[in-house]
């Protein structure tokens, strides 16, 4: 379904570069990146991190290489790896040199924060040898002491300031595959530097609110922080950071996404409150849903609504839905007409099996236009 005029967004125009296979900026989708928590020199535990973050839709993954030790086991990270991985450097440019030859996709510098002018140069030739874009992270709490001193105090300008003489450094050195982020814990000063930021810069933007918090808190922030910016169509790539696994920081910037209608996977439920109208415990129901479908990555929606007063309305605008009734029987509606009726027994692995048929169904619909389109081709 196309979106109404009232709902398109406009994005910003920026140039596109590529983080390995993926592009970033230009008409490129919106990405959705994540962080491993685990210790980088036990590739093992990393790879099984960075395995449970690819299922849950990454798109990008960064890595932290703070010592020699992660950067040797990177190289066996980065080839078991289904998706381009971030090597995240701070102060050492040999870190970045490694992992730059290691396969890093794009290392996370800040060419001001590692020496001289011939450090940076070092880094930006490895980054040419080895094909990495470079992603500036300019942050609230790390600002250089002479624009906190400029300054005051961390404000829109300083992280701006920060950035573009990051960026300074590379381009004198010729090299332009770079994003940049203006991250800070604050939702309003992020917000407000990255507005300046996209209007002095071309390059693409990777958002975030850093250190946002834990999953619920964590959650409502950067839905208000990140959501505002991509709403005014700011924004080419997004990490939600949270206290809480990674995994979940993709779910919820899928989440984001979606609402947004800027991307889709997946299956969007429509849920109500519940109240003492339900005809069966829509919580518990909900959740028992969304933990049984997330193998699901075909787009749809799904509501599930417990009573009759909005269930209708809802169930009519989804693919699948079902609304509380007498009895312990319940409506069944497939592409909003009603269908049948359900026992609360068996009632979510009865939705499950409904969503997985309906998933195979739209997945052999698009092979079939495919084929269809191929044919005409040909």
């Amino acid at each position: 379904m196309s979106l109404r005029p009232w709902r398109d967004i406009a994005r910003r125009k920026s140039r596109q570069i590529m983080v390995g296979s993926v592009p970033v900026g230009g008409d490129a989708p919106i990405t959705v990146q994540t962080m491993t928590n685990t210790l980088t020199s036990d590739a093992k535990a990393t790879i099984d991190q960075i395995r449970r973050c690819e299922e849950a839709g990454a798109d990008i993954i960064r890595v932290s290489c703070p010592d020699v030790e992660s950067t040797a086991a990177f190289r066996q990270i980065a080839k078991a790896a289904r998706v381009p991985l971030v090597a995240d450097i701070h102060f050492h440019y040999k870190r970045a040199l490694e992992a730059a030859d290691a396969g890093a996709a794009c290392l996370r510098i800040n060419p001001g924060n590692i020496g001289s002018s011939e450090r940076v140069a070092e880094v930006v030739r490895a980054a040419k040898a080895n094909g990495c874009a470079i992603r500036i992270g300019v942050n609230a709490g790390s600002l250089e002491k002479d624009l906190l001193e400029k300054y005051g105090e961390p404000c829109p300008e300083a992280l701006v300031e920060s950035a573009l003489d990051h960026i300074r450094l590379l381009e004198e050195h010729d090299f332009r595959e770079y994003k940049v982020a203006v991250k800070a814990s604050d939702a309003f000063l992020a917000v407000a530097a990255y507005q300046q930021l996209a209007e002095a810069v071309d390059c693409p933007l990777h958002l975030g609110i850093t250190e946002a918090g834990g999953l619920i808190g964590g959650t409502v922030k950067s839905a208000i922080g990140i959501g505002s910016l991509l709403w005014f169509g700011v924004g080419d790539t997004i990490r939600v950071s949270l206290s809480a696994e990674p995994e979940e920081e993709v779910r919820v910037g899928y989440e984001i996404l979606k609402t947004l209608g800027l991307r889709t996977r997946g299956v969007r439920v429509v849920s109500c409150p519940s109240c003492a109208r339900q005809g069966f415990d829509v919580i518990r129901t909900v959740q028992a849903l969304e933990d049984a479908l997330q193998h699901i990555k075909t787009p749809m929606s799904l509501s599930v609504l417990g009573c009759v007063v909005n269930g209708p309305g809802e169930a009519r605008e989804t693919d699948i839905g079902i609304t509380g009734g007498g009895n312990g029987k319940h409506m069944v509606y497939l592409s909003g007409i009603t269908d049948h009726t359900i026992a609360d027994a068996g009632m979510i692995a009865h939705i499950v099996g409904l969503v997985e048929a309906k998933a195979a169904e739209i997945e052999a619909g698009s092979a079939v236009s495919m084929d269809t389109l191929h044919g005409k081709a040909a």
